[in-house]
């Protein structure tokens, strides 16, 4: 087995522009070995693990930092998929319990995905081996006997059901309507029907898979993988283009169908990962370079324990910092107003269309407002109001200077680095972000070559590090991974706090909001029809009001302090419903 794991990256690498520094720097090459050399069919390099002494010239001098040389850990065995000659390879995989619900902590470009393929026979364990598939005997006993006895399953005909992480492949694969996608799971007409009512579909059952947003195709995915009569249920990322109230709905739904099937899934919004799972794996390793399944754990001490970075009874240390939660955002900053604005109103169209109103309000310095509510209240439409996106009916738009993080990012065929040189930034902020948020392997990319979770990060960083007074943010969780996630808050509350500026934020992820707002902004209303945004009010008057009209009482992990929901109808969720304390609740 070799000592190292080395990967390149296509996708950056630049081979004959460079004339193979790789190649050039390599001791063993030097020596007269062929530690680095050139694959025939593409012209790339290919770096022989075996012969790796681990020197690491190669990654220092690569003008793209597209090479990653990696020491193993000596208890890991043989991955039990790798991709191909210097990829990703993942070690070990979880599986699902005939009870509770499990789910895959870890960050983008870890190994989720490829598990959840795995287990539901899209991709075949290869072991690192690239020839002729291994015949099913072989492969079988190559696996750990637990994991054994699952493929053996699938060899019985064990039923699946699979919703993917990228929902827009369905929008290519299904033409029809959503009762046509919904009838593709075989269901009976009973079942599908009580589907309709269970995800809230009926307003959209008749409208083509062309015509539907992020939100309807998910709900719309995720409830065709629930009718399906199957043995186990895969959910590679559910909450993704989902307001608040649809996640929360979602989570109960899944709760439910664990509690009668196996379920496995894969999720970034630490709330419903939380509320749903009774079991966790963590993976951990390098970003698209490996990934290590952990055991399975208690869902809240499994969870606590990827916070924190370190894993107890395995003994291994995953990240040198710890993820935290504080109490600070919770009080009020008392600073001067950066920018005072009145009531803003705008309609649509007449006798039918969307109307929008706000009360008036202000924003201070230092400060960053939580926009939160369910989709189609006018949450997006009143940030680009303030961004000057688009022109209020009443109201007058603001004079200060601000930078606009958009909903949906458009990419463009410019590269990363040119886009950025092209901008006038703050370059102190700019390098901190850029640090934080990883963008260096992405600089010679081009927008259009980049991930949902890396344009979202550029997007961000654009954003924060261009000169402004007002810094508006339109879901920039989404895509993200938990890592991102507190990373970008951190990075967001130490640029708005030091430079004295503002901030609004809309988002979905409640664990997010409460990290960074310090007060909030709530929206109510019916969808698509009329939506009214609330004054600036501190975090529990807030958030009391937002999770009582939503049905869900909350409150924070005595070790960690992270946001957690209540089951509905325990003690504790009674008890704050009495009192009226649906969050930030103090027993005395």
């Amino acid at each position: 087995m070799p000592t190292r794991i080395a990967v390149i990256n296509r996708n950056l690498c630049i081979r004959e522009k460079c004339g193979y520094m790789c190649a050039k720097v390599c001791p063993p090459n030097r020596m007269g070995e062929e530690c680095v050399t050139v694959e025939k069919e593409s012209n790339f390099p290919i770096i022989s693990e075996e012969l790796c002494i681990g020197c690491g010239l190669c990654v220092k001098k690569c003008p793209v930092n597209c090479i990653t040389i990696i020491n193993l850990a000596g208890e890991l065995e043989n991955p039990i998929y790798q991709y191909g000659t210097n990829a990703f390879r993942l070690y070990g995989l979880p599986l699902p319990k005939e009870s509770g619900a499990v789910s895959l902590v870890g960050k983008n470009g870890i190994g989720k995905t490829t598990a959840i393929r795995l287990l539901s026979r899209q991709l075949r364990p290869n072991f690192a081996a690239f020839g002729p598939e291994l015949p099913d005997a072989e492969m079988l006993m190559k696996l750990p006997m637990e994991v054994r006895r699952y493929f053996e399953g699938l060899s019985g005909k064990l039923r699946i059901s699979s919703k993917p992480q990228y929902i827009d492949k369905i929008r290519k694969l299904s033409k029809g309507t959503v009762r046509t996608l919904l009838k593709s799971s075989e269901a009976d007409e009973v079942k599908t029907e009580e589907a309709v009512k269970v995800f809230a579909l009926e307003e959209i059952l008749s409208r083509r898979i062309s015509q539907l947003s992020g939100g309807e195709l998910q709900k719309a995915a995720i409830a065709t993988a629930w009718l399906k009569d199957a043995d186990i249920y895969y959910f590679d990322e559910v909450t993704n283009y989902l307001d608040i109230e649809e996640r929360l709905r979602m989570a109960v739904i899944l709760r439910d169908l664990a509690e009668r099937k196996p379920v496995l899934m894969a999720e970034h919004d630490l709330t419903i990962l939380d509320y749903v799972s009774t079991y966790v794996y963590l993976l951990y390793g390098e970003e698209n370079t490996y990934g290590v399944v952990s055991h399975v754990k208690n869902a809240r001490s499994g969870i606590n324990e990827y916070l924190s970075g370190f894993m107890k009874d395995e003994n291994v240390r995953f990240r040198e910092t710890e993820i935290g939660f504080s109490r600070h955002s919770e009080s009020e900053i008392k600073t001067a107003p950066v920018l005072k604005y009145e009531p803003l109103s705008k309609s649509f169209g007449s006798g039918g269309g969307f109307t929008f109103s706000s009360d008036a309000g202000e924003i201070r310095k230092g400060e960053i407002l939580g926009l939160v509510g369910k989709n189609a209240l006018g949450k997006s439409l009143f940030v680009k109001m303030l961004a000057g996106v688009e022109k209020p009916d009443s109201g007058l738009a603001i004079t200060k200077k601000v930078s606009y993080k958009p909903q949906y990012i458009s990419a463009e065929e410019v590269q990363v680095q040119e886009m950025f040189a092209s901008r006038k930034i703050e370059s102190a902020v700019f390098e901190e972000a850029k640090r934080r948020l990883k963008l260096g392997p992405l600089m010679e990319k081009k927008l259009t070559e980049l991930s949902g979770g890396e344009l979202q990060r550029v997007a961000c960083t654009l954003a924060l590090s261009q000169e402004a007074d007002i810094y508006l943010f339109d879901e920039p969780s989404a895509f993200l991974d938990i890592e991102q996630r507190f990373e970008f808050a951190k990075l967001l509350r130490s640029v708005i706090s030091e430079s004295e500026k503002a901030a609004f934020v809309v988002d979905h992820d409640i664990v997010f909001i409460d990290a960074i707002a310090n007060r909030l902004v709530v929206f109510d209303g019916r969808s698509s029809v009329k939506g009214h945004a609330s004054k600036p009010m501190d975090k529990r008057e807030g958030m009391n009001g937002f999770l009582k009209v939503v049905g869900v009482t909350m409150r924070r992990d005595k070790d960690t302090n992270r946001p957690r929901i209540n089951k509905p109808g325990s003690q504790l969720d009674t008890e704050q419903r009495n009192v009226g304390e649906y969050f930030y609740f103090e027993r005395k």
